[in-house]
């Protein structure tokens, strides 16, 4: 059988040749999904009533209605589970490494919605997204050395968080003293 290593899908070693693809272990994957949605599931439970203090600010040009975050971030949180499964399931050296820095900037996710709904401190906010977008940078730059699908399922979330630091960014400008 041919290894697809270029493509950084699979290889030799968790290929079935009867059905043509890759072998998925369903383990790893649930693990892997059930951490990153869990993580978002968690801050959306702690952050509940986000919609209306979002919807009492004033916003800057481009704001979404409060009703699309939570889909968009479910897709993104869908992503990432997906992305470090792929680098879960990769056998190299840089694994640990990569899987390490996912963590930390899932952290790092998690605590910005605790920040910007919960204590509405929209200055601490924009700069912990900031810290956030920069872990999230290298993670997906390590992700990329490990297998490019993980290093591109990690690339809309990382544009959704510069778009979500401008709108941070044009919220504390706009509401100051809050």
């Amino acid at each position: 059988m041919v290894c697809l290593e270029k493509t950084g899908i699979y290889c030799t070693h968790n290929y079935l040749p009867e059905r043509g693809g890759p072998m998925i272990k369903g383990k790893p994957l649930a693990a892997n999904l059930l951490l990153s949605l869990g993580t978002g599931g968690l801050a959306a439970l702690l952050t509940q009533g986000a919609g209306q203090v979002y919807g009492a600010l004033r916003q800057p040009p481009l704001s979404l209605p409060a009703w699309v975050f939570p889909i968009v971030w479910s897709l993104l949180y869908l992503l990432m589970g997906i992305a470090a499964y792929l680098v879960w399931m990769r056998d190299s050296t840089g694994r640990n490494g990569a899987l390490a820095l996912y963590a930390l900037q899932l952290a790092l996710n998690f605590v910005w919605p605790l920040l910007f709904f919960n204590l509405q401190n929209y200055a601490l906010a924009f700069f912990w997204l900031l810290l956030l977008w920069l872990f999230l940078l290298v993670t997906t730059l390590r992700f990329f050395k490990e297998t490019p699908a993980a290093g591109w399922l990690l690339v809309p979330y990382l544009l959704w968080v510069t778009f979500a630091a401008y709108l941070n960014g044009g919220v504390w400008l706009l509401n100051p003293g809050t």
